[in-house]
């Protein structure tokens, strides 16, 4: 039975939505649009030649992702630098991720133990920089980053706590991205190294001070007015 001229314009108009959407991330992400910028439905539309509400579509779930703002009456934007919500989501990590790391430690058995080594490993040798791809925080980079504090965390054995730091990753991203232009000169490869070292030596309250300051610095960047946002 072949599906009616209705479900393949939804199909369409689905796949349609999903390129554009992929196609603002990836701008937002690299810093295309500078924070505060305005996202235009009608110029987007028209840059992207696909219609209105496919466009909106995008958008709207660029909102839901917190990569972009819903304006009453103006539309669509770029979030604010000096937003808030950056702030507020870094002390909910700095609350929360601790505490599920002080479990990890308490729980995680042989296989955590090499679970944690092997995603150290993968991220110490990903490169965050490409020069031939012009981007500094590679999609292979930041994929390598979440999937090593995550595993970090996995020895809790808490499905529900993981599903939290999940969703506070997700809507740190942008700020995390910003934090890393505003301060290019931060030795993350010896922060993850020392997070790594303190959490195998199942030092939970080393451990648990460690990510506590490796997030502050992060957060601390986009508060800096001698940083730069690009």
């Amino acid at each position: 039975m072949t599906g009616t001229p209705h479900d393949s314009a939804s199909a369409g108009k689905q796949m349609l939505s999903e390129q554009v959407y992929g196609h603002l991330r990836r701008a937002i992400m690299r810093g295309d649009y500078a924070p505060g910028d305005a996202l235009k439905p009608q110029d987007l539309a028209r840059e992207q030649g696909v219609s209105l509400a496919v466009t909106r579509e995008a958008l709207v779930r660029l909102v839901g992702e917190g990569l972009a703002d819903r304006l009453p009456n103006r539309g669509f934007a770029v979030p604010s630098f000096s937003d808030h919500r950056w702030q507020e989501i870094a002390e909910a990590r700095r609350t929360v991720e601790p505490v599920i790391l002080r479990m990890s430690i308490e729980r995680g058995d042989v296989d955590w133990e090499a679970r944690v080594r092997a995603a150290h490993h993968r991220l110490v040798r990903t490169p965050a920089y490409v020069p031939e791809e012009g981007e500094y925080y590679t999609g292979a980079w930041a994929e390598a980053h979440r999937v090593f504090h995550r595993t970090l965390l996995e020895g809790c054995g808490n499905r529900a706590l993981l599903e939290t730091f999940d969703r506070l990753w997700t809507a740190s991203e942008l700020a995390r991205r910003w934090s890393a232009h505003r301060t290019p000169d931060r030795d993350g490869l010896e922060e993850h190294r020392r997070l790594e070292e303190v959490a195998l030596a199942r030092d939970a309250d080393a451990a648990a001070a460690v990510l506590v300051q490796h997030l502050g610095l992060t957060a601390a960047a986009l508060t800096d007015d001698s940083g730069r946002a690009t």
